[in-house]
């Protein structure tokens, strides 16, 4: 049987998603662990994506296959022993079945990502959040994240020297939102290349800040040039959200 296993975790204490030779800290060895020890025979956790080191995710999702066919069914009682031999800063929310061929990554169609910065002082968001406590003009930025949306070349945003096989992305939304002394950045799209969601916010703050213009931010994403964009903003700030799956892979 092939599930569907829903998971969140705080990205602080954690190496990013993926598996290391050299670091045993990640979310994908510790679910690796925590799986084969409650079902007792071995699992390999295919994950929805890779998350860097430090970014959070209020929704993940990874595939495994085991031979117990009464997962979903009982997911009550499986979902409180997996709690049970893993960390505060990781929970999993639920086991759902699959077709056999569904794959967590591939089978995607959008993730949505939220970015958030605190402008003014407070240690209960020290590490949730990037620290910014300077002047934005938050219009001029929503405004240039309806320029962000006509274009699906972001080779300016992504990690320089990065290995993808494309750097087309379809961005079906993105916007600012201020909340008291907080404001997101919330971006949906059908995929997204490494390091592009921290790379968009920093340059989008250098718009804000006047650094930037308008016209300046369509040259930087026509340039298809790393270093023309703005420097990537902090990993504790960025939170993966929302993953959309077609209906007709579970069962």
């Amino acid at each position: 049987m092939r599930y569907f296993l829903q998971l969140s975790f705080k990205g602080t204490d954690y190496h990013g998603w993926q598996e290391q030779s050299n670091s045993p800290d990640t979310v994908q060895e510790i679910c690796n662990t925590a799986i084969a020890k409650v079902l007792n025979h071995p699992v390999k956790l295919m994950g929805a994506g890779r998350t860097d080191t430090g970014v959070h995710a209020e929704m993940f999702f990874a595939h495994f296959d085991s031979p117990i066919e009464t997962l979903s069914e009982e997911k009550r009682k499986w979902l409180h022993k997996l709690n049970s031999v893993t960390p505060f800063s990781m929970a999993f929310q639920d086991i759902l079945s699959v077709k056999p061929d569904a794959h967590a990554r591939f089978d995607a169609v959008s993730r949505t990502y939220r970015y958030d910065i605190s402008l003014q002082k407070n240690p209960f968001l020290y590490n949730n959040t990037l620290f910014f406590p300077y002047p934005l003009d938050v219009d001029k930025m929503n405004r240039v994240c309806g320029m962000l949306k006509q274009y699906k070349e972001f080779s300016s945003f992504r990690k320089t020297h990065s290995n993808n096989k494309t750097d087309y992305c379809i961005i079906k939304s993105a916007n600012w939102e201020m909340q008291g002394d907080k404001l997101s950045f919330t971006i949906t799209a059908d995929r997204f290349l490494r390091n592009m969601v921290r790379a968009i916010v920093g340059t989008m703050l250098n718009v804000g800040n006047g650094k930037y213009s308008e016209d300046d931010f369509c040259n930087i994403i026509e340039s298809k040039n790393r270093s023309r964009a703005g420097a990537s903003v902090a990993a504790c700030g960025l939170y993966l959200t929302h993953i959309e799956y077609p209906t007709q892979i579970f069962i």
